[in-house]
């Protein structure tokens, strides 16, 4: 991992640590239906049963769904390609269905006021799209640093070997000519191939950002939560809805051919920002007020920006590419195999919404 991927975890987890206590310090300001604590002793037991298995369950079905595609398909397979298919939906589905409309709500609350532009317009849709930008804007220039840099290095490269081709006698001068075209050739195929794979891991790494926001505001929510009879059915829809966003996770960790040191990284960075979310929120339940403008404004702008990057990558970077591959065109079954994946993958995460 390089010093600037560890100083990016690091800033991230201070920001996960200080984001609670930042907004629990507006509660005094208004406390707009903040949720009293629970009403007895045994009642806070009860409620710490629950939030602590829901840590375990929700850490589990993560680092399970984002290992099964990693470590339990060929991503040369046409399996792979319906794993894919089916992440992407699941993906979409969170963008669209779970995180912008918690996103429009926080921003769009009466606890907030009607000062402009609050009430007045639509700041969710303007934070999606500026997050959808910068992702777009990230990837670009980081593409073509990557594809500047391959040339340069091609170019260094061919020259070298048509220069030993014109030292050679005339009767053999075609030969090696054409030995160093395909050098050439060669060094450009493999570096297309790792021109490829880069683009891959920074497609993942923004991707993962985009997912870990989310998760880590669902997991302050459930723990802050005072109510059992709220809490049960909500660590059955986040553990489902970490499982499958980890397989959908998973999978583009498995196509960016990251090594097995940074797999780990990976997959436990995403698994563990919910459950941290959990411990966070149970540490601050009695201070932290979820209807506080403050922190109606700083999740509502944080699920905005990740529903913008979810939407953007899912489309983008995900969909388009695996319908348009040369394979899926060739063939009308793995078309229609890969539409049906999408649209359950898809099916499913919206189902969740109902709970979660």
């Amino acid at each position: 991992m390089s010093r600037y991927q560890k100083t990016l975890i690091t800033v991230f987890f201070i920001f996960l640590v200080t984001l609670p206590l930042l907004v629990s310090s507006a509660e005094e300001e208004n406390e707009c239906g903040g949720g009293g604590g629970a009403s007895s002793a045994s009642e806070k037991a009860t409620v710490l049963k629950y939030k602590i298995g829901a840590f375990f369950s929700i850490l589990i079905a993560g680092v399970f769904g984002a290992c099964l595609p990693i470590f339990g398909i060929k991503s040369e397979s046409n399996l792979f390609m319906f794993v894919k298919a089916f992440a992407a939906g699941v993906i979409l589905a969170t963008g669209f269905v779970h995180i912008l409309p918690d996103a429009t709500e926080s921003l769009t609350s009466p606890c907030i006021g009607e000062n402009p532009p609050w009430g007045e317009f639509p700041v969710t849709g303007l934070m999606a799209m500026c997050a959808a930008i910068m992702t777009m804007l990230i990837e670009s220039f980081a593409s073509g640093y990557l594809n500047r840099s391959r040339l340069e290095k091609v170019s260094k490269t061919l020259p070298v070997s048509h220069g030993g081709d014109m030292e050679e006698h005339n009767g053999s001068a075609h030969t090696h000519a054409s030995q160093g075209h395909s050098h050439g050739s060669v060094l450009v195929s493999q570096d297309d191939h790792d021109h490829i794979d880069l683009r891959n891991k920074i497609v993942t790494q923004i991707l993962e950002l985009g997912i870990v926001v989310h998760s880590v505001i669902i997991g302050i929510s459930l723990g802050v939560s005072p109510s059992a009879s709220t809490i049960k059915p909500l660590i059955a829809a986040i553990t489902f809805h970490q499982l499958f966003e980890g397989f959908g996770l998973g999978g583009c960790i498995s196509e960016a051919k990251f090594k097995v040191k940074k797999i780990w990284v990976m997959v436990l960075f995403f698994a563990l920002t919910a459950p941290l979310g959990i411990g966070i929120g149970i540490g601050v339940a009695q201070s932290y007020n979820e209807n506080s403008p403050m922190a109606l404004k700083v999740s509502g702008f944080l699920n905005a920006a990740a529903a913008g990057i979810l939407i953007y990558m899912a489309l983008v970077d995900l969909v388009a590419p695996l319908f348009m591959n040369h394979k899926a065109l060739s063939s009308i079954k793995i078309q229609l195999a890969c539409s049906a994946s999408l649209v359950l993958g898809a099916g499913l995460m919206s189902l969740l919404a109902i709970w979660a």
